[in-house]
Order: structure tokens, then C-alpha cells, then sequence
């Protein structure tokens, strides 16, 4: 697809890299086919091909409306055009330099402005952790929409952290909102680790991976926290003393992933932000070690348990990892399955996007529900903490995080 940039773009980082994406695309429609946007709404607007039409206008001069502004908003960013996409586009890049671009352009509403703050301030806050204590105990009095972001309760281990040494050693991301509403995924990861041989370590000072603030559309904000991060883990990660830095939220993996990428252009931080993004590895990437160090522990186990996989759109698309956790788990022992129609679809989750546009957010988790419920399981597992807490606000099925049933199994 030909461009022609206007002045004020031409040569600006944004404009450059937004001109060489486009160059890509062939304006296919492909794309259309697996956009979840585009299946609910039936809006050629409102998927991959007619977002990149609006982008290209911006770019070329033209003034983005706040009708822009909302189909750009209602992508859920999921990736599963790029998947798709017999060119390579790099439509989760665009899409950040779009919303960006327009957002510089177009004043949204006061109450939205205040609803985004909030989140990219709130979720970040020491106080999101007291905040969570006190909406656990006041759940059954929060409207629905609240209920459904806060957990019933916390797990009665989740406080159990392993405290043997090991030789190996990686780090680990904490998260924002994890160690607040589902602490037992990380505290489970650091226990499987620790019986296959590995002491996780965590960086204190490492906070947000930047996706939350950068999706927001405060890149500068994005940037900030990655930077941060990069500190934080720098004295062990320059000295070798980490062989890793694992994510155990598939969304958090995807963007530290591309830290070498977000931070391509700041001479201070490049060339350690490549080392990051090198050293960087999703949890289910770790899962063939965890086969060999458990199975002779976990494969004994009488009865499989029946589980039901939703491969989150950051792992499968974001990533490109796929059929790694099912195989890890079937060679376990468990029975899994993925649900045959639409696995490939986001569940509505997307971050802060659930929160945002939860009529569109609430209709695709029905959707991936009802997929999912055909298959009977006994528990939903995932690998990302948004698609968990999205899904469980709709089934009384319990949903969890993979490790976490391992994690279940070793504790027998």
C-alpha cells in the first residue's frame, strides 16, 4: 500500500515507521476474517483493513474525527490479524502509532479521560493492593461490572513462596495487578520452578512491564516504566547471575519482548533492552525442562483431570507460541482439549479493554464460554491473568493459570 506522508510526519520516528508497515500491506482483507471486532460488529471499520484505511488518511493529512477515534478504540489489539496476514504486517505497531497520533488530534470526554487516568494510575498504585483487599470483602455489595474484576477470594497458598537455593536461577516479573487479585500464580510458578530445580528471584523495584500505560495511549508513561524495569534487573541480568526473565502473564511477555523494539532509538537504554528482549521467555517456553524434571512425579497420578486451554491472543499471536502448553500438559498427565470452533479468537479480556468496552468485551467471553463449555472440562486453564479473571465472571466452572494445576498435582 502506497503512502504519501504529510510534512508534518515525514521523517518523524512515527511517520517513518507507520509508512514502512503500510508499504507492506496489500489490503488483502485476509485479515477481516479473523478479527473479533469485525465478527460482532460487521463493520469493515471496525476490523484490521478498515482501521489501516483510517490511519492512512491521518497520516496524509487528513483530521481523524471522533468517529476514528472509537474504531481504533474497539480494537482489542489482539494480533490474530497479524497471524493472518500473508505480508507480515505489523499491525499491533501501526495501531500504537495510530491511536497515538489521533488521540494528539481528537479531546475525548471528560469522563473518559478520568476512567483512563484512573486505570493507568490505580492499576499501577501501591494502593491497588489495599484497594483489592477491600473489594474482596466488599464484593457482594459492588455493581456487576466491579464483581466481575475482583476475585471471590485468595488462595490458601498463595503466600507459600519456596525458599531453597539453587544454582540455576531466573527472575521474574511480578506484575501490577497480579500479586494483588490472583497472587497464587506467581507464587505457584516460583513452587513448580523450585521442584524442577530452578529458584526464582524477583527484582523489587520492577513494576508494570508498560503495556497498560502504552495501550492508554501515554507511550512517554509506557516508556518510563520500561526503562524502570531495565534498572531493576539490570545488576543481575549484566552480570549473568539470571539465565532468564520469565513471565508467567503472557501479555506482560509479549511486550517485554519487544522492549528492543519500544526502545530501538534511546542510546541509553537500546542496547539493554535487546539484552532483555533476548533473555525474555514465557513460562509454557520453560515447560519442556518442567516435563523432565516432573513427570515421574506427576505422570503417577490415578486420574486425569480434564482441562479446557484458552491459548490467550498475546501467547498465540503476540508470541506466535502455540500447541506448547497443551502438549506440556497432555505429556503430564492431564487430559486437555481446545475448544474446535474459534480458539484462535480473543476472549474480550484485552487488558483494560474489558473495562472499557464491556459490551463488546462481555459478548466475545459468552462466545469463548460457550466454545470452551462444549467440552466439558473440569477446570478452564490459561496463561494470562486478564483472559482468567475475564472468564471466570462468567462461569462457575473454575478458571485457572496452567502452573497453577501443576502446581496443584506436586502439592498432591
Amino acid at each position: 500500500m502506497q503512502t504519501t506522508l504529510a510534512p508534518q510526519f515525514r521523517g518523524t520516528p512515527d511517520g517513518d515507521a507507520a509508512e514502512a508497515i503500510l508499504r507492506k500491506c496489500v489490503h488483502c482483507g485476509f485479515c477481516t476474517a479473523t478479527c473479533p471486532t469485525y465478527q460482532l460488529l460487521g463493520d469493515e471499520l471496525d476490523g484490521p483493513r478498515g482501521r489501516i484505511y483510517l490511519m492512512k488518511q491521518v497520516l496524509e493529512g487528513a483530521t481523524p474525527t471522533r468517529a476514528t477515534q472509537l474504531h481504533l478504540d474497539r480494537c482489542l489489539t489482539c494480533r490474530n490479524c497479524e497471524s493472518t496476514c500473508p505480508s507480515g504486517v505489523q499491525y499491533g505497531h501501526l495501531v500504537d502509532i495510530g491511536r497515538k497520533l489521533v488521540e494528539q488530534q481528537v479531546s475525548r470526554p471528560a469522563g473518559e479521560r478520568a476512567v483512563r487516568w484512573l486505570l493507568k494510575e490505580g492499576l499501577t498504585s501501591p494502593l491497588f493492593k489495599t484497594a483489592m483487599a477491600l473489594g474482596k470483602l466488599a464484593r457482594p455489595l459492588l455493581p456487576a461490572n466491579l464483581q466481575d474484576k475482583v476475585p471471590a477470594a485468595s488462595h490458601p497458598r498463595a503466600k507459600l513462596w519456596p525458599q531453597r537455593e539453587h544454582p540455576r536461577k531466573v527472575l521474574m516479573l511480578m506484575g501490577c495487578v497480579q500479586p494483588s487479585m490472583l497472587p497464587n500464580i506467581n507464587s505457584a510458578t516460583a513452587r513448580v520452578l523450585d521442584a524442577a530445580g530452578i529458584q526464582t528471584v524477583v527484582a523489587d523495584d520492577a513494576g508494570c512491564c508498560g503495556a497498560l500505560r502504552t495501550h492508554l495511549n501515554d507511550h512517554d508513561g509506557g516508556l518510563k516504566d520500561m526503562r524502570r524495569n531495565i534498572d531493576a534487573w539490570w545488576p543481575l541480568v549484566s552480570t549473568g547471575k539470571v539465565e532468564a526473565i520469565v513471565m508467567n502473564a503472557s501479555g506482560c511477555g509479549v511486550t517485554v519482548k519487544e522492549y528492543a523494539h519500544a526502545l530501538a532509538s534511546d542510546p541509553d537504554y537500546a542496547d539493554k533492552a535487546r539484552l532483555v528482549s533476548e533473555l525474555t521467555r514465557d513460562l509454557s517456553e520453560l515447560l519442556p525442562e518442567l516435563v523432565a524434571a516432573l513427570k515421574p512425579r506427576l505422570s503417577r497420578q490415578a486420574q486425569a483431570m480434564r482441562v479446557a486451554f484458552h491459548p490467550p491472543c498475546s501467547l498465540q499471536h503476540g508470541m506466535q507460541l502455540r500447541g506448547g502448553v497443551e502438549t506440556g500438559l497432555r505429556e503430564l498427565g492431564f487430559e486437555v482439549s481446545v475448544a474446535g470452533t474459534e480458539s484462535h479468537l480473543c476472549c474480550g479480556s484485552a487488558g483494560t479493554y474489558s473495562v472499557l468496552q464491556p459490551e463488546l468485551a462481555h459478548q466475545l467471553r459468552d462466545r469463548k464460554l460457550g466454545h470452551l463449555g462444549e467440552l466439558q472440562a473440569e477446570v478452564i486453564a490459561s496463561a494470562n491473568i486478564g483472559c482468567i479473571q475475564h472468564l471466570q465472571s462468567g462461569t462457575v466452572t473454575p478458571v485457572k493459570h496452567w502452573v497453577e494445576l501443576l502446581d496443584e498435582r506436586l502439592a498432591g
